[in-house]
């Protein structure tokens, strides 16, 4: 059932059934409705009074297993209520399942679009938008389902895909274990259960709690975060670390690692590899020599090594000649065929994301530009950067403004005003209580990219 402000009461199937395309007339007051999907996700609609003909389709981030489920149809409040002081509509569904859950979140999203058209009629214009594993779900949407949609905006978005994404968490767990604990017998991929990855979870921690308290310790965290491209400076409520004080951007890596151990590498990871139906990475053929060297982070390692007296060669030697994780090749297939980028755009998508994301680091938009540079949509991509510490650590003007720059592009079929210095003149008359930090970036490399463009990235798994 829906909860409408309006009183109207109204089933998902009468939704359903309305005449999908009859233009609605504007409602006398603000709308918002809440249902149910065929199915069982949940979804939200709101839909100001003074409706400017623009719908925006949210795609949220991802949600734990076990975690709470509700629809979302905008990142944060204070950025849904300036929309809608705008006149967008805004709309988004909560997924049937959590977890790796594209094969669910994308029809999902569609059938909320179809669901806002029979209540409210065709929109002007659709734009797909969503945030982390969301902007996974945004750039699926925008390749696959492009005539649905006049533009989409990825922010702080998981662009590198599936394969990629499982392949480059793999890394710094395969250091950790090598040099920190390689006896232990800690299993990396092949998790049987929930109870299996916590119980593995559990173990990495301790061996990174005891490594943390040593200078050869902290050298080969560093040494981890440098393969996952973790930057030191990647809390927002910490200070930034000078460009030279290695222990506190050595400090701030540890804690992102603790993270990346307690919830990705390990117990999303068993999830994600009950859906895929085994294990989706690999790091047979891997030059972890070339990795660091490609790292934005070899000097730091490097000084940390010195401090500590340990040798740096022997270590990457060590991780040469360590036994390699074989992917299963169904598993693969399954996360590159639903989770994996072709690169082929035929409308605009804007994304944005910070420089300082421990999560999913910024070198995730150099392997989307890959795809799209070989699958010849680079015209169609812009990629801009907000200087922040933290996962998705925007400001709603920065949101905002981004937006309306994609808005641009749309109607005018030019990329106008998108340069850093009038993102910031954007955000700040968007909103002009919250910061303006967009500055000239290029994110270095992504360590291990694999899209669908590229054929060759998965001949030696």
């Amino acid at each position: 059932m829906h909860r409408i402000r309006t009183r109207t009461l109204v089933t998902v199937a009468a939704l359903l059934l309305a005449a999908p395309f009859a233009p609605a007339a504007h409602a006398a007051e603000d709308v918002h409705v809440e249902g149910q999907l065929p199915s069982g996700a949940a979804y939200l609609m709101d839909v100001p009074a003074d409706w400017n003909g623009t719908v925006l389709l949210y795609s949220h981030g991802y949600m734990p297993t076990g975690a709470p489920n509700p629809a979302r149809n905008a990142p944060d409040d204070t950025t849904k209520s300036l929309l809608l002081d705008q006149g967008y509509a805004l709309i988004g569904s909560s997924y049937a399942t959590t977890g790796w859950a594209v094969t669910e979140a994308v029809p999902d999203q569609l059938a909320t679009l179809d669901a806002f058209t029979a209540r409210f009629g065709r929109a002007g214009r659709t734009i797909a938008w969503g945030t982390s594993y969301g902007g996974l779900v945004t750039t699926a949407l925008a390749e696959r389902h492009a005539s649905r949609l006049a533009g989409s905006l990825s922010m702080c978005g998981l662009v590198q895909g599936g394969v990629a994404n499982w392949n480059s968490t793999l890394d710094p767990v395969f250091a950790l274990k090598t040099l920190l604990a390689p006896d232990s017998g800690i299993p990396l991929t092949g998790l049987p259960s929930p109870a299996a990855a916590t119980d593995a979870s559990n173990a990495m921690s301790a061996v990174l709690t005891g490594a943390q308290q040593t200078a050869d310790g902290r050298a080969r965290i560093a040494l981890a975060a440098a393969l996952h491209n973790i930057p030191g400076w990647n809390d927002p409520s910490q200070p930034r670390p000078a460009p030279t004080d290695w222990d506190a951007q050595q400090s701030g890596q540890y804690q992102a690692v603790v993270g990346l151990v307690k919830f990705p590498a390990f117990v999303w990871r068993q999830e994600a590899e009950t859906r895929a139906g085994g294990n989706m990475s690999w790091n047979t053929g891997v030059d972890y020599h070339a990795m660091l060297r490609n790292s934005p982070y070899l000097k730091e390692v490097k000084e940390l090594y010195a401090k500590a007296g340990l040798s740096l060669k022997s270590d990457l030697t060590a991780l040469d000649k360590a036994p390699r994780t074989r992917a299963d090749t169904n598993a693969v297939d399954w996360m590159s065929r639903t989770s994996s980028f072709t690169g082929r755009l035929t409308r605009p998508q804007l994304d944005i994301h910070t420089t300082g994301d421990a999560l999913i680091p910024v070198q995730s938009e150099s392997a989307y530009r890959r795809a799209a540079a070989a699958a010849g949509s680079a015209p169609l991509l812009r990629q801009r950067y907000v200087d922040n510490a933290g996962h998705c650590a925007f400001s709603p003007g920065e949101q905002i403004a981004a937006l309306h720059t994609l808005e641009d592009r749309i109607t005018s079929g030019h990329w106008l005003d998108s340069d850093p210095a009038a993102l910031n003149s954007r955000a700040t008359k968007a909103d002009p209580a919250s910061p303006a930090r967009y500055i000239p970036y290029a994110p270095t490399a992504y360590p291990r990219p694999y899209d669908r463009a590229h054929p060759s990235d998965g001949h030696r798994r």
